[in-house]
């Protein structure tokens, strides 16, 4: 691990990202060299993930993400870019598609939803809501032009969206579990910070700065468990104090024990 983690800093960073791969001849892929294919948001995204990766470079590489591959305007979160076209290099089938569709240079929602836990993993909330709000699909029918530029049902995940003219933003293959599931995870464990780990709950949630407050119910088998987090101070990150039925939890964290006793319990937990 040791050694991949050298050489991957060594040959895998590109000077403000890291690379996606080597062809056999030793070109590389991802690169600022390239002319298609210049920057691959998964690449970055698991250099945070993974924690591999130096730190300030992580931190470089997302904010490269932001720049090159996040299109607010038309509310998309691209897999890479530019897309392949015309280049005489053979990345395989993702070559297949055309350009700005599914894998090639399209909202490939799955990898576009790592991008979100990165986010989150480097405690940047605003970022990590922000996208989440851009890949949540009923945002792209909050009016007649955006259901009509989408085409698709608007609450369910769709696996990519298109990128190029003249379908820009328009919805590819729906009900895709793949997507689901990590929008699921997204949303639940990285940005509310939800997270069931046998009979306890943890609790470090990553949300915008602007939220003053969220709630959750949860029902443990026969209990249930009413859990309020404040955020007076405006943070997205770090937990105050964390308290279970008035009690104070100990070690300042918010690692809630469950019971299956048939009582309904409060969680508060405060951010700061």
């Amino acid at each position: 691990m040791k050694a991949l983690r050298r050489a991957l800093e060594r040959d895998g960073w590109d000077g403000d990202w890291y690379r996606r791969a080597y062809f056999d001849d030793g070109t590389p892929l991802g690169s600022a060299t390239n002319a298609e294919c210049r920057i691959d948001s998964i690449a970055q995204s698991w250099s945070v993930l993974s924690g591999a990766a130096n730190p300030p470079r992580a931190k470089r590489a997302m904010a490269a993400v932001e720049e090159y591959l996040v299109r607010r305007g038309d509310g998309l979160v691209l897999l890479f870019t530019p897309p392949f076209d015309h280049s005489n290099v053979d990345p395989g089938y993702v070559k297949g598609y055309l350009p700005g569709i599914r894998e090639n240079g399209g909202q490939y929602t799955h990898g576009a939803i790592w991008s979100v836990l990165a986010f989150a993993a480097l405690g940047d909330g605003d970022k990590a809501g922000e996208l989440f709000s851009i890949l949540n699909p009923i945002n792209h029918a909050s009016t007649r032009a955006g259901v009509q530029r989408y085409k698709v049902e608007p609450y369910v995940m769709a696996a990519d969206v298109y990128t190029e003219p003249p379908h820009v933003g328009r919805g590819g293959w729906t009900w895709y579990t793949g997507s689901a599931g990590w929008m699921y995870q997204a949303g639940v464990e990285w940005i509310l910070g939800f997270r069931l780990r046998g009979t306890t709950l943890l609790l470090d949630p990553c949300i915008p700065r602007a939220w003053p407050r969220y709630e959750i119910d949860f029902r443990y088998h026969s209990a249930t468990y009413e859990i309020v987090v404040e955020n007076p101070q405006g943070v997205s990150r770090g937990v105050a104090s964390s308290e279970l039925d008035g009690q104070a939890l100990a070690g300042g964290g918010a690692a809630i024990p469950l019971a299956d006793d048939g009582a309904t319990h409060q969680v508060r937990v405060v951010l700061g």
